[in-house]
């Protein structure tokens, strides 16, 4: 009864196994990959585990996605290493960004302009961030997520991608810029560590992640970047959306390869 419209609903595990994890995963700014979580709780099944933290990661997407962001925003798309599909096994792997061994993830960050920043800052300081997993990059796509993510009185920094072609007309303001590879950092430099820091922590935690479970990943990264000042206080965050929010992640049947 206790579980019933929480996180936990339906699930035989103990209390106990669900805090242990929630404190694993909000003590660091890493991850912990769920056969560790496994081999600490003494737990002889990995599927069970695997799944628990599977919801852990949907609840807390689910509770970033009711805050918008506002303000000065940086835009972009970028791109994470993911496995092929048994289905797509066959076929002729593709270069660059149309491979099929990418997953196309739209970018946002919030941020602000530092008046004085100091000598080695950047010039601008980040909020709070987003990371969506995109089919594609067309303008339909990305007009759609930005409108449900970003709010109208913000003045939004992109690239000049045919993707941002509408902003002018949904924002107050479109800052679009045609840059250099190598001024990246200084027109989207939140976007690109964003991309970055979530690329580092999957690949040196997982051999590989299945493009149907990458936005959970993404999900408990934005989660805890987002709240990266809590310090301790975090951990009391994942108890309160546990209790809140029911997931929408189904049970599955994966061997331990299913990262």
């Amino acid at each position: 009864m206790l579980r019933s419209g929480t996180v936990m609903h339906g699930s035989k595990l103990p209390f106990m196994y669900w805090f242990i994890a929630m404190h694993l995963l909000t003590a660091t700014k890493k991850t912990i990959s769920a056969a560790e979580l496994q081999r600490q709780l003494v737990h002889k099944r990995y599927q069970p585990i695997w799944e628990l933290m599977h919801k852990l990661r949907s609840v807390m997407g689910k509770r970033d996605d009711k805050y918008t962001l506002k303000g000065m925003i940086e835009l972009d798309e970028g791109f994470c290493s993911t496995e092929v599909s048994l289905e797509k096994k066959s076929e002729k792997l593709k270069a660059g960004a149309g491979s099929q061994l990418k997953s196309k993830v739209l970018v946002i960050a919030e941020n602000k302009d530092e008046e004085q920043p100091k000598k080695g800052q950047k010039p601008k300081s980040v909020k709070h961030i987003k990371m969506i997993v995109v089919p594609d990059a067309k303008a339909k796509t990305i007009d759609e997520l930005a409108a449900k993510h970003i709010e109208k009185e913000s003045v939004i920094t992109t690239d000049n991608s045919k993707s941002h072609i509408h902003f002018k007309d949904m924002f107050t303001e479109h800052k679009s810029h045609v840059i250099d590879p190598k001024d990246i950092g200084k027109v989207l430099p939140w976007v690109h560590i964003a991309i970055a820091n979530s690329k580092t922590q999957l690949t040196d935690m997982y051999h590989g992640v299945k493009p149907e479970f990458l936005q959970e990943y993404l999900n408990e990264f934005c989660y805890k970047f987002n709240r990266r000042y809590f310090g301790e206080d975090l951990f009391g965050r994942p108890v309160m959306i546990v209790a809140s929010y029911r997931t929408d992640f189904e049970h599955r049947i994966y061997n331990k390869n299913a990262t």
